[in-house]
Formats: C-alpha cells, structure tokens, sequence
C-alpha cells in the first residue's frame, strides 16, 4: 500500500528542482515506490570537496532533497513539508561516479514526519552516508514566483 497522498510523477517532481541548487547539483530522482522515494547524483568537480571526494554538505543536500519531496508526497492536499532537523553520518569518501539515495519513513505524523535517508555509492554499493531529516507539516502556500 501507498503512503503517498499526493501523486507526482518523476516528470513533475524533477522539475521542482529546476533552477535551485538541485538542478546545479545534477540530482535526479529516478524511482517512486510504494513507501520509498529514490534519486542519484553525479559525484565530479561541482560536489567534491578540497581533498576531491564528495563534499558533506553536498551528500546532505542530496539527502534532504529526497526526504523533503517524499514529504511533500506523504502530505494531505493543502499542506506541505520543510526541513526542521536533519543529521547525517559521512561513512565513505567517494571521488567519482554516483551515488544513489533512497529515503523512507520512519514516521509520518500529522505535525511532523521523519525520514531515513541511505546513500550508497552505485558503482561499489557501499554506503556513503546515513541521514535522518525531521520535516515540518505546514499549510501549502501558493507561491508567486
């Protein structure tokens, strides 16, 4: 069974990033599951850090991208999800190549939800980095821009 209240396609939700630093990132989501939301992102020069691995704060970029839309997806009609908290663990640097992030609920509350996010190298499959982020439930605004 789907936890999402709201059914965006891939289309749709790509093209949230257009224009913001997801889109300069070369984030990608590429599948929506029943229960999971999951995205890539190219690691090269424009995530890398100074010693040229993938910078920490790019992998938690990439992490709180992919639990904030699926918390948009898990929202009721007329609310939205912002990013409250998030922490994450850098287990493994990485130079090159992609790195895949899968994000799932650990609880999905009417004020708050809460999301795992693992982030694994795609071409070795070993883990990256572990994310918990916390979204706030709010009322949708619609914007102007």
């Amino acid at each position: 069974m789907s936890i999402w209240n709201k059914k965006l396609s891939l289309d749709e939700l790509n093209a949230m990033g257009k224009n913001t630093a997801i889109e300069n990132l070369g984030i990608k989501l590429t599948k929506v599951g029943d229960d999971t939301l999951v995205g890539e992102m190219p690691v090269n020069s424009k995530s890398h850090q100074i010693h040229g691995i993938l910078h920490g704060g790019a992998s938690v970029l990439f992490a709180e991208t992919l639990g904030s839309l699926a918390g948009v997806m898990a929202c009721k009609e007329g609310f939205t999800a912002v990013g409250l908290e998030i922490n994450a663990n850098h287990l493994k640097g990485v130079k090159d190549g992609i790195v895949i992030g899968v994000a799932s609920a650990i609880h999905i509350g009417r004020s708050t939800h809460v999301w795992d996010i693992k982030i694994t190298h795609k071409e070795t499959g070993k883990i990256v980095c572990a994310s918990r982020l916390t979204v706030a439930v709010i009322k949708e605004v619609k914007s102007n821009i």
